[in-house]
Parts: structure tokens; sequence; C-alpha cells
């Protein structure tokens, strides 16, 4: 049977992740590849270095993009800091925050769990309890911008605990980084990591990550061997670090040059102006499905700007609104995970999907589905109220 040429459908990515990708990312993917030792590309891994450190607002001499994703990266955090036998505080308020103690009991750890209820934020007090408590804490792992509902979390407050308790500070930034501030060095934050296919807006493959000096003496210091070969830091140090350059593995070559554009694509809009973009959007967006009944899950303030997780009323048939979205619109938006499935939609304004264009196009979809169906009774209302929100725009 001959097989056939895939064209994928045209899309647009507002779901929580993949984002969508500027035309120079897909280009740079295309670029003729060089050996993963060749002078020229380890040339470009300092470069992506440099650019990392830029984004993730660091001075860590250790910052890499870990080959693998996002979830590559939350293992590697916890793999090369937690021995048999260590305590490690996570906070749990969504599934990644489950996923990340999970990891750790894997690793022969003691996960702490710090819960709260879904939507809401980790509150510091409820971990300097269990750090007064609990003796000996290697780390306390906290969920920057907890995809499964939208929560995002204030760090200073816990990194300041972490200091005062002498335990490694461990950041998930997935669905942060690049659209949000993260600010390594001003919050103190030993161990970081985030994913290319969010606000990065570059194909999933790849997770920065970035390691403290402190978090490098921790591992050099570890009793026993990393159980995982392939994600141990003190081997891909090698690989990574100027002037060595120990082969350690064969790096993603293309994932790095789209990484490397993607990230120049940062740079050129400043992190700045792109997180005051992400706010914006998010803003408008939220104040147009409010007029549609669609509530956001995490309270003002905590609400993370690059994915809005809103409530569907119980009248409201949420799988088949999306699945009309994607048929009949093209657009992608994501549904409940865990305890909040059939419950809310998760609407992802990252990189390049953050745009005033792409949040009127949503809401204008989801205007002509309510009407439809007898939800809504005056045509553009949520429009005029995301228009409102642009019309301040200094």
């Amino acid at each position: 049977m001959a097989v056939k040429n895939f064209i994928p459908p045209r899309r647009l990515l507002l779901g929580p992740g993949p984002s969508m990708v500027h035309p120079r990312v897909l280009r740079a993917l295309s670029t003729p590849l060089l050996g993963h030792l060749d002078p020229v590309f380890l040339a470009i891994m300092d470069e992506i270095q440099a650019l990392l450190r830029f984004v993730f607002q660091t001075k860590n001499r250790f910052t890499i993009a870990v080959s693998g994703t996002g979830s590559a990266g939350m293992e590697a955090s916890i793999v090369n800091i937690v021995e048999p036998g260590d305590s490690v505080i996570v906070g749990v308020n969504g599934v990644f925050g489950m996923r990340w103690a999970s990891v750790v009991e894997r690793c022969g750890g003691k996960a702490l769990r710090v819960e709260a209820p879904w939507g809401q934020i980790i509150e510091p007090d409820a971990v300097e309890q269990v750090l007064q408590r609990s003796g000996p804490v290697k780390a306390v792992a906290i969920v920057h911008a907890e995809t499964s509902t939208g929560a995002w979390q204030p760090l200073e407050p816990i990194s300041q605990l972490c200091r005062k308790h002498d335990s490694l500070f461990l950041v998930d930034a997935v669905t942060s980084l690049g659209g949000a501030s993260v600010e390594i060095d001003q919050w103190n934050i030993d161990v970081c990591y985030s994913a290319t296919q969010k606000c990065l807006s570059c194909p999933p493959g790849l997770s920065p990550f970035t390691l403290s000096d402190r978090a490098l003496a921790a591992i050099k210091a570890r009793r026993v061997p990393c159980q995982s070969w392939y994600l141990d830091m003190a081997l891909i140090e090698g690989y990574w670090a100027e002037g060595t350059r120990a082969y350690h593995h064969t790096a993603p070559i293309s994932m790095l040059y789209a990484l490397r554009e993607a990230l120049r694509l940062v740079e050129e809009e400043g992190l700045s102006g792109r997180f005051a973009r992400h706010q914006r959007n998010s803003d408008a967006l939220i104040a147009g499905l409010t007029e549609l009944g669609l509530e956001p899950l995490s309270p003002i303030g905590h609400r993370v700007p690059t994915l809005t997780c809103v409530t569907v009323p119980a009248h409201i048939p949420e799988a088949e609104i999306r699945a009309n979205l994607l048929s009949t619109y093209g657009i992608e938006v994501g549904g409940g995970l865990g305890p909040l499935k059939g419950k809310v939609w998760r609407i992802g304004l990252m990189g390049e999907s953050s745009t005033e264009a792409h949040v009127l196009t949503l809401l204008n979809a989801l205007e002509t589905l309510f009407l439809r169906s007898g939800w809504l009774s005056t045509p553009g209302v949520a429009l005029q109220a995301a228009s409102q929100i642009y019309s301040r725009r200094v």
C-alpha cells in the first residue's frame, strides 16, 4: 500500500500545550544537521545556555536544555537531588504536584505532602509547619504554575523558608517560563525546570533546566549514584560545560536549533514586554469568559496569565463544546484532569498563542455556540468585555 503524504489540519492551539510555533522556529527545525560534537554546534550550545540564563534570570553556570520533555526535567530534578531516605516536602494542589511526589517515592525518598484544594495555592505557613516538625528536609518542591488548575504560586516566601531551614528549593516552571517572571537568582531557587512547548513556543522535546551551585554541591556529595544514568547531571555537566565537552549522549540537534531560535524571539521582545502581553491577553480573556458565565477556578491574584482554568456550568456539555470548537473552528482548548475532569476548561495563552486576535477568535466562536444553544441571549457581550480591556492599552 502506498504511503500518503501527511498534511495536518489547521489548528489554533489554545490548550494547555503545545502552543503555536513561529515560522522562524519551524524553519530552524529544517536546518541541515551538524554532528553533536562539531565545534560549530558546540558554539550553538553556548548560545542556548546564554539565552536560557536570560530567560531564567540567572547567572547559574549549570543552565542547559535536558534532552526530553518537561517530564524529563521533573524527573531529573528529583533523581539527582533525592537519595534513599531523604525527606522532601511537595506542594500538592494539582496533577503535577501529585506526580512530583510519586517521583520522590520512586527514588526511595519520603514525600511530605503539603496539600491545598485544587485551584488554590500552597500556603507558606503550611510549609513552615512541616519544616519545623519533620527534622532535616532535603528539599521543598513547588509548582509555580499548576497546569491542571491555572493556580499561580508565590515563590519568594517559600524560598525564604528553605534558606532558614537549610533545604534546597525546587520549582516546576513548565507553564510559566517565558510568559511570567521566573527569577531564579532573586528568589534563591536551587533547581528549576520547564518545557519548550509552552510559553517558549517551541515544539515539545526539550526541558530548560538550571541548577544553583548549592544544588550542584549536593549532587556531587551524594552517598549513592544517581539512579538514572541518562538524567545524571554530574555526567551531563561534562557535555554542556565549556571546555570539556565529554560525550554523554547524542543531543537532539534539530530541537536545539529550534530552541535557539525560539529564545532569540523571546530576547527580541524583551521579558517585561512579553510578560505584559501575556497578562493583558489573560485579563481580556477572563473578562470575556466571565460574561459567558465561565468563572476562573483560582482566586484573583493567584491566576497565572499563561493558562486560564474556568469552571463550566453543569448544564453545558463541556466535552461536546470542546469537540465542536475543534471540528467547526479548528480551535483546541483543554479539558479537566483528575477530579476536575468534565468540570473545567483549560485555555492556554502561551507564547505565540497569546495574541489579541486569538482571544477574540475564541470568544467569538464560544458566543456563537452559546447563542445557538440558548445559553446566551445577548450577542457581543464577551467580545465587548475583552475589547474594553484592550482599549485601556497605553
